[in-house]
C-alpha cells in the first residue's frame, strides 16, 4: 500500500493508476486530507502503509516530518525541478530519497525496495533461507526456486515475510493488499487468498508455514529463518 499526498488530483490520480497496473495499491490525498487523516489513523493502518510519495503540496517538510513521527515507510519527494538546496532541505526533514518527475512506477518501486532493505537489515543480519520475496515483480524463491504466485498471493507473502514472524491481522494484510480506502471488497476475501497461498507453499516446502489464530491473525513460521530481500 502507497500513499501518495499531492494537491493536485489528477496528478496523484495518474500514479494511483500507474501503481495498479503494477499491481500495487495505491491511494492520493491532497496535504490536508494527509494531515487529518495520519492524525487519528490507528497504528495498523499506518503500518499498513510501505511508502509515502509526496509531490506538490504546501508545507511539505511539514508533511515529511509528520510521516516521520509515526512510520519508519520509505519516504520520497518527487519534484517537477530538483535543486540541491530544495533537496538537502527534504534530507534534513527525514526524505528518503528525492526523484525528478517523470519518474516510472518500476523506478520508485525499486527505490522503495532499496529503502526498505536498508531499514530491515541495520534491524537484523538476514541470511539467505527457504523463503525470499523481492516486491520488485519477480517471482518469490522458494527453497531456491521460483514459485509463480498470483497477484494478490503475492502481496501477502510479501506482507508476512516483511512482518518477520510478527502476528499480522486479516485487517492489516486488506489494507497492504487492497488499501486502506477500498470500500468495495469484503476484507474475507483475504481468508480465501491465504487459503490458496498456504496450499501453495505446503506443496513446495512440505508443510504449512502459515500459523492462523481465530481473532488475532497470522503469522509465517518457516523452519529456518525467513528473508526479505
Amino acid at each position: 500500500m502507497i500513499i501518495i499526498v499531492d494537491d493536485r488530483s489528477v496528478v496523484a490520480d495518474a500514479y494511483r493508476s500507474s501503481f495498479g497496473r503494477e499491481g500495487v495499491s495505491a491511494s492520493g490525498l491532497s496535504a490536508f486530507d494527509f494531515e487529518e487523516w495520519v492524525s487519528v489513523a490507528a497504528d495498523e493502518d499506518v503500518n499498513a502503509v510501505e511508502a509515502f510519495l509526496i509531490g506538490e503540496c504546501e508545507h511539505l517538510q511539514t508533511v515529511a516530518r509528520i510521516i516521520k513521527s509515526r512510520s519508519t515507510a520509505a519516504i520520497i519527494a518527487m519534484k517537477e525541478q530538483k535543486s540541491l538546496s530544495a533537496t538537502l532541505e527534504l534530507f534534513a526533514e527525514g526524505v528518503d530519497d528525492v526523484v525528478a518527475k517523470p519518474c516510472h512506477p518500476r523506478e520508485i518501486l525499486a527505490r522503495i525496495e532499496a529503502i526498505s532493505r536498508r531499514v530491515r537489515r541495520s534491524l537484523t543480519d538476514v541470511a539467505l533461507t527457504e523463503i525470499r520475496t523481492f516486491r520488485d515483480g519477480r517471482d518469490p524463491l522458494v527453497l531456491g526456486e521460483p514459485l509463480n504466485l498470483p497477484r494478490r498471493e503475492l502481496r501477502i507473502l510479501e506482507f508476512l515475510v516483511n512482518a518477520k514472524s510478527r502476528r499480522v491481522t486479516k485487517a492489516q494484510i486488506f489494507s497492504y493488499v487492497y488499501g486502506l480506502f477500498n470500500q468495495d471488497i469484503d476484507e474475507n476475501v483475504i481468508e480465501s487468498h491465504v487459503s490458496k497461498l498456504r496450499r501453495r507453499l505446503r506443496e513446495r516446502l512440505g508443510y504449512d508455514p502459515i500459523e492462523s489464530r481465530r481473532h488475532l491473525g497470522y503469522r509465517l513460521n518457516c523452519r529456518s529463518q525467513v528473508s526479505d530481500d
